[in-house]
């Protein structure tokens, strides 16, 4: 049995009892038991008390469409193409990857509240709590084929920057190639995938995961330091988040595909939080160290080494002495 109507009843936080649950889901009490069950395995804190039900500790915040499109400005929702929302997905990268395949794709944007397989950069699996990040994807085409591409990821990454401000995130910055960072501790990633002509007309998935709210969550299996906007901010309206989000990666979109990364070079150099610091470049079994001088009008990251100035155009940056 799907358990979303479930959710939604108890999103609110209060106490519903057993009967109430059994009457609006058209099942017996000991039915509704077994469906409450398996929410632990969704990390879902559900308390019951004698004589007054069960309710979800905390409620649940979960993502509308209609929402979310209420939210946004005219300009943004005449630009934006379908909008789904997933109760589970593998990740929604293949859901977008799907979209693109049935002809859904242009400016297609789908998000999902838990993902089964949900993976960053270089096959990592990215932690995918119900509920409690936001786990995003967007089709974006270009005429120009992969050679107009350079700099896409940083782009993306100050459209996340730039939606973090304007909710009053202070602090945010931009690790190269596409992290996003606060207080040295990983906030959100970026996963881009190529479909489509590489010379000619191609479709990028530009998938975006963002921590949202990861306190009480099983986090052990997270290798490098984290944070969420729980923690930095409190509490946010998710649905609001993911507007405001849209319409910052929708206005980049624009600026890239009419001036390219060189001239949001500048802006995210600002953001950059390796800027003149002692980094290490690991290329395979390999490590270049050296300055970290920003990055040049493609996006390449500019090392000054012993041996001259160096553009890196892959591979993993750290602090030097420090894990990547």
């Amino acid at each position: 049995m799907d358990n979303s109507v479930l959710l939604t009843i108890l999103a609110d936080g209060e106490f519903h009892s057993g009967e109430e649950l059994g009457a609006q889901l058209g099942i017996s009490r000991a039915a509704v038991w077994k469906q409450l069950h398996k929410l632990e395995v969704l990390e879902l804190p559900v308390e019951s008390i004698k004589g007054r039900g069960y309710r979800l500790v905390g409620g649940l915040d979960l993502l509308k469409v209609d929402k979310i499109r209420g939210l946004l400005p005219e300009a943004v929702a005449s630009n934006l193409g379908e909008l789904d929302i997933y109760p589970l997905v593998s990740s929604t990268n293949d859901a977008a990857a799907e979209a693109i395949r049935v002809g859904r794709g242009r400016n297609y944007c789908c998000l999902a509240e838990q993902q089964s397989a949900g993976r960053g950069r270089r096959g990592r699996d990215w932690r995918s709590p119900f509920g409690r990040n936001i786990y995003l994807s967007m089709v974006w085409e270009f005429q120009s084929g992969a050679a107009a591409l350079e700099g896409l990821s940083l782009s993306v990454g100050l459209a996340v920057v730039r939606a973090l401000c304007s909710l009053g995130v202070n602090g945010a910055g931009l690790k190269w190639p596409n992290d996003i960072l606060h207080d040295n501790k990983k906030l959100a990633g970026i996963l881009l995938e190529m479909q489509g002509d590489p010379a000619g007309l191609c479709q990028v998935i530009v998938g975006v995961g963002l921590n949202v709210n990861l306190q009480g969550c099983d986090t052990g299996a997270i290798t490098q330091p984290w944070t969420d906007l729980q923690s930095i901010v409190g509490k946010l309206d998710r649905n609001q988040l993911v507007a405001i989000l849209i319409g910052e990666l929708l206005k980049v979109q624009l600026e890239f595909t009419r001036d390219g990364f060189i001239h949001l070079r500048a802006e995210w150099c600002q953001f950059d939080v390796f800027a003149g610091k002692q980094v290490r470049v690991q290329l395979g079994d390999n490590y270049i160290e050296g300055l970290a001088r920003g990055v040049d009008a493609s996006g390449g990251l500019v090392l000054e080494t012993d041996a001259g100035e160096r553009v890196f155009r892959g591979g993993e940056v750290s602090l030097r002495g420090a894990l990547g």
